[in-house]
């Protein structure tokens, strides 16, 4: 009884001494209220707002006259729109795969310790440093016939080179994706290289103990084990693809005619060009789904499956 009386007094004083986990780190939660109400308060409340009003006649006054799926309905029969969905789909599905593989295959490079490794890495990640504007214009003037690519190959002799995707319906998605992957790879590379660099000295010793080939011991071993990396990579890339918008608007405007066009520039048109607040609304409700099929089955790969470990 005695031996009892002992361990429950002990537990007692363990529960006594340990600290409530409400108190703790309370100045850190305190500090955080701020920013928890922003979100709660302007992203949550203000997504809210926005996918209810979807579902109204809203033009450029706001007001709940509802009417079902009419904008869904009148979005997707708008060739406008289908052509800035198909637009998305090609740059996105090409931005991901070019990002990742130049990305990858720049960090496998300067992470065989190559002279001038720290040049050549800012170098590479300057244009990041660049606004899409920036980079947009950029990229107008070089792929421009006039004074660009096609007429510094053709002053070199070539006179029948022809590179002018920028003013071609069928090409000038391609123009785009030039851009973006020019400014965008530089920060893929920098986060596999983080991810190479931490991966333990001693299991490229062994590759190299038994022989296996450096490209191998890349596919079958590095990557498998940069899987939380590369799953971090394809988020930050899927979410500059959906709001891709300020690119376009400084390389092409949309042009030529409607063959460029993009949905965040279809929102912010009817909802700012054409006072369609309701036709906006529902563009943007399209592409806050697209963005929770990309962000939920990452939080479950990330989190579903620490939780299974």
């Amino acid at each position: 009884m005695a031996e009892v009386t002992a361990v429950s007094s002990a537990s007692s004083a363990r529960t006594k001494g340990r600290p409530n986990p409400l108190t703790r780190n309370l100045t850190a939660k305190i500090a955080a209220i701020p920013m928890v109400l922003t979100a709660s308060v302007i992203f949550v409340g203000c997504t809210i707002w926005t996918v209810v009003y979807s579902f109204t006649s809203t033009r450029s006054i706001p007001r709940l006259k509802f009417v079902g799926f009419d904008q869904y309905e009148r979005l997707w029969s708008t060739n406008r729109w289908l052509i800035s969905i198909e637009n998305l789909a090609i740059y996105g599905i090409l931005s991901a795969i070019f990002s990742l593989v130049i990305g990858f295959v720049l960090a496998a490079l300067l992470d065989q310790k190559i002279r001038f490794e720290n040049t050549f890495r800012t170098i590479l990640l300057y244009p990041f440093a660049l606004s899409f504007i920036v980079t947009g214009l950029v990229w107008q003037w070089i792929l421009n016939p006039d004074f660009g690519i096609q007429k510094v190959v053709r002053d070199l002799g070539w006179e029948g080179f022809v590179f002018n995707p920028l003013n071609n319906a069928e090409t000038v998605i391609y123009g785009v994706l030039i851009a973006g992957l020019w400014q965008g790879t530089g920060l893929i590379m920098c986060l596999m290289l983080a991810g190479m660099r931490g991966i333990d000295e001693d299991i490229w010793n062994a590759a190299r103990i038994d022989g296996i080939p450096k490209w191998k011991t890349y596919v079958f071993v590095i990557i498998p084990m940069m899987r939380a990396v590369f799953i971090t990579t394809l988020v930050l890339i899927a979410s500059g693809i959906i709001k891709v918008y300020d690119l376009v608007v400084a390389q092409t405007s949309g042009g030529p005619g409607i063959a460029s066009e993009v949905p965040a520039k279809y929102v912010y048109d009817f909802m700012f060009g054409r006072t369609n607040l309701g036709q906006g609304f529902a563009a943007s409700t399209m592409m806050l789904l697209s963005v929770l099929i990309v962000l939920i089955p990452w939080a479950y790969l990330e989190f579903g499956g620490k939780r299974r470990d």
